[in-house]
């Protein structure tokens, strides 16, 4: 080819781009409710004619490029009616959209808010959504509705039993879970030790959970992410909602400020239960309280702020000589600008703060610790054509980690005051997403993220012989603290130590036919910080730890293939997941380990790695008086440790073994009957494979003392867990024009009474002396009742 053909060519590309251009128009926009003007998320914008179409942003925005015409539009959105219009777009034309809500399917049961053959076409998988109103209906131990028990009724998604924080998705461990509240990170997700989560369903907006085909604008944990935005408030008037329960109560305000121009919403939940306690000479407190505020002002056609908080503490005390206080705070301010009607930018600032307090007057001491950090990201969201839309942005994140500070209570303490070494560090990343339509029946969703961390300096830092924090007694063939040779000491400035990772995105998607479709996916991700337990699930007192020196970053690999298909007009519908990922340094702990105020963590952990596979299905009825969802789940979650040589035996051996979180099988049951305008009846049903555990397999004497002798890690399980719950819910008055509107929520869980076991402890029999084994069980049979209101 010559250079002069060459020219030619590229000239003909650019006069075709122009014209391609030329005949296009955008139509772009905001939809919003329109009772209270709050904007919608998901959304459906449809051409029917082009079998093309868009969906609103997290903060309601669509933009959508077509040739010039005359269309039908379809704006459709579950709970609301669907808007039909015939639109002449000559030129480029904002257009926003108000729906009505839909009296007849306001209280559907849904696990996604979009179920449209729009969502067969496009790549993402691995996603499941649930909406404020199906967490309601999900019968919940104390009749306090839950957003973290409600996803765990998803395949692929469990906990680590009754009582427990925290949940795991797909093998993974809790900490490896990005948990977001309007994008602030959330630590620590339970109250009351994992009896409620700290999200008010009151407040909640929108709920998406990544498994897997996690977007490369998301980073910083290796198993899924939990994305919750709150409500905006009401801005066209006020309104007042909230419910009364047993042990606890909520209460959430919303309405307009300036006009309508802006809009506030402040929500409450508190426990009361404690009160009750003196009548009965029980001076022992367990309590928690929260706050979620936010505040949303349109500046002009152009530009929105929000600010946006959470506040929650939780409060157990006894006898006024023991207190423990811990909790979550966040606060986001956000800046929504459109530059045009093909480019939307969204700039964070965010602080997050997970406070951890103990409090013993016995021993007269104080103890302090946590963790805080800094948060500034700036996204864009570019709509270049009807085949292909960009996301792209960055973000930075200043660490602060406090392990531990100890105070003596008094001046009467015998204790010395002492502080374990803060912590720092840096984190930054750039990401770009593309959404990629390649042809009628093949989409692509692909991206880079590249993240870098750098763990600054710090007042004091262990050095050991080659760099080996922990030692292999050959003598007694076990694992030992090693002896530092000495401390370095850096100013904050100093980078100790600096990773950087890049994460491909990968996610396809096939049609076959207008119903069904296959999809697969692949994601890279890296996490930097660690949550330090050795428990299955975390407690309060867990501490955060960067990589560094001596601590890897977690590297994740997962891939996942699915197939997906609509049945009867979407009626019903099918999905079916396969996936496999393995994990890079996964901190194991040495036996014997001390985790507890250890200022030289370094010393009783190893790096090993870790992997999972199953498959998942879910098989939804979305219509109907009858709705609901059954969901399976088979898989397995493994990990391992080996030597790091030839004479070490690693950990168990070196030998796979499963992880504290995996259930072979786990099956869930939700379903939802409309019985008339006034009954509306719920039940759900869990059955799960049995916890894995450890257990003693022998015992000696030593000086008169029985010493029991573990086999293998985690080569027993407890018993099988399973139980119903059914609840109903009654309105007194479902056509009443007033403005006061209640209904009432009776439920029972676990409505047999199975005694599942939370643990099996062996100890001696005071009166026989023989060994035996003891299950402890948290709940029985639990009964509710409640009262919602709103007005």
């Amino acid at each position: 080819m010559t250079v002069k053909t060459y020219y030619l060519l590229l000239l003909l590309c650019l006069i075709n781009i122009f014209t391609y251009a030329q005949d296009k128009v955008t139509l772009s926009g905001i939809v919003s409710d329109a009772d209270s003007n709050e904007t919608l998320i998901g959304v459906n914008i449809i051409f029917p004619e082009l079998k093309t179409g868009a969906t609103t942003n997290e903060y309601g925005f669509y933009s959508i490029t077509i040739p010039k015409g005359s269309y039908n539009i379809v704006i459709s959105y579950l709970g609301y009616q669907n808007i039909t219009e015939t639109i002449d777009l000559t030129d480029n034309i904002k257009k926003d959209f108000s729906l009505i809500a839909s009296v007849e399917s306001l209280d559907e049961v849904l696990i996604k808010e979009n179920v449209e053959k729009l969502n067969i076409r496009k790549p993402q998988m691995s996603i499941n959504a649930l909406t404020s109103n199906t967490i309601k209906q999900i019968p919940v131990v104390f009749g306090e509705a839950d957003v973290i028990k409600a996803i765990t009724l998803l395949p692929g998604v469990t906990t680590a039993g009754e009582g427990a924080s925290g949940f795991n998705v797909r093998g993974g461990a809790a900490d490896q879970n990005l948990i977001l509240l309007d994008e602030a990170t959330i630590y620590n997700s339970s109250h009351l030790f994992g009896f409620f989560s700290v999200f008010n369903p009151d407040a909640i907006k929108d709920l998406k959970l990544y498994k897997g085909g996690i977007p490369a604008r998301y980073g910083g944990r290796v198993s899924s992410v939990l994305d919750i935005y709150q409500k905006e408030g009401n801005s066209n008037k006020f309104h007042m909602n909230g419910g009364i329960g047993l042990i606890s109560s909520r209460l959430l305000a919303e309405g307009p400020i300036n006009n309508g121009k802006g809009s506030f919403l402040l929500g409450g939940r508190a426990t009361y239960a404690h009160l009750f306690l003196p009548l009965f000479d029980i001076e022992n407190k367990a309590y928690f309280y929260d706050l979620n505020t936010k505040i949303s002002y349109k500046l002009n056609q152009n530009n929105n702020i929000y600010l946006s908080g959470y506040f929650g503490r939780d409060v157990f005390s006894l006898n006024e000589s023991f207190k423990n206080t811990y909790g979550n705070t966040v606060l986001n301010f956000r800046w929504n600008h459109l530059f045009s009607d093909k480019l939307f930018s969204n700039l964070s600032l965010i602080y997050s703060d997970y406070y951890y307090g103990l409090r013993l007057d016995f021993v007269g001491f104080n103890w302090d610790s946590g963790i805080r950090n800094f948060n500034i990201k700036y996204d864009f969201k570019h709509y270049l054509s009807d085949k292909i839309k960009l996301q792209y942005g960055l973000n930075s994140i200043y660490h602060k980690f406090n392990p531990g500070e100890i105070k003596p209570s008094n001046d009467e303490s015998g204790i010395n005051a002492d502080k374990l070494i803060d912590k720092y560090a840096f984190e930054n990343a750039l990401y770009l997403d593309i959404e990629h339509k390649l042809t009628n029946k093949l989409s692509a969703s692909y991206g880079l993220r590249y993240n870098s961390f750098l763990r600054l300096g710090q007042d004091e830092l262990n050095i050991y012989a080659n760099d080996q924090a922990v030692n292999f007694n050959q003598e007694l063939q076990i694992y030992e603290k090693a002896e530092p040779l000495g401390t370095e000491k850096y100013n904050r400035s100093d980078v100790i130590k600096s990773f950087g990772n890049f994460e491909p995105r990968l996610a396809l998607s096939y049609l076959l036919n207008n119903s069904a479709s296959v999809k697969a996916s692949y994601n890279r991700l890296s996490q930097y910080l660690h949550l330090i337990s050795n428990t299955s699930s975390p407690t309060p007192l867990d501490v955060w730890a960067p990589s560094g020196k001596y601590i890897k970053p977690q590297i994740l690999d997962q891939i996942a293939i699915g197939y997906f298909k609509n049945l009867r007009d979407n009626t019903y519908s099918l999905e079916v997941e396969s996936f496999y990922k393995k994990v890079k340094n996964r901190i194991d702990y040495i036996d014997g380990a001390d985790l507890i105020a250890n200022d030289a963590i370094e010393q009783v952990i190893l790096n090993g790695e870790a992997r999972a596979y199953g498959l998942e299905i879910l098989f939804r009825k979305n219509e109907g008086r009858f709705k609901g969802w059954i969901a399976y789940t088979l898989s397995k979650s493994e990990q391992r440790t080996p030597g790091r040589n030839n004479f070490e035996p690693g950990i168990n051996n070196g030998e796979w073994y499963s992880t504290p979180y995996d259930k072979t099988h786990d099956v869930s049951f939700t379903g939802s009957y409309d019985f008339n305008r006034k009954w509306r009846f719920n039940a759900n049903f869990l059955f799960q494979t049995g916890q894995p555990v450890t257990y003693p397999n022998a015992q000696y004497q030593y000086n008169g003392i029985t010493i029991p002798n573990y086999g293998l890690r985690n080569e027993y399980r407890l018993p099988a867990y399973h139980r119903l719950d059914i609840s109903a819910t009654y309105t007194p008055k479902p056509d009443s024009k007033k403005r006061w509107q209640g209904e009432w929520v009776f439920g029972i869980y676990n409505i047999y009474n199975r005694r599942n076991a939370a643990s099996i402890n062996f100890q001696e029999n005071r009166d026989t002396g023989v060994n035996e084994a003891v299950r402890l069980s948290i709940f029985g049979i639990v009964p509710s009742v409640s009262y919602n209101f709103k007005f």
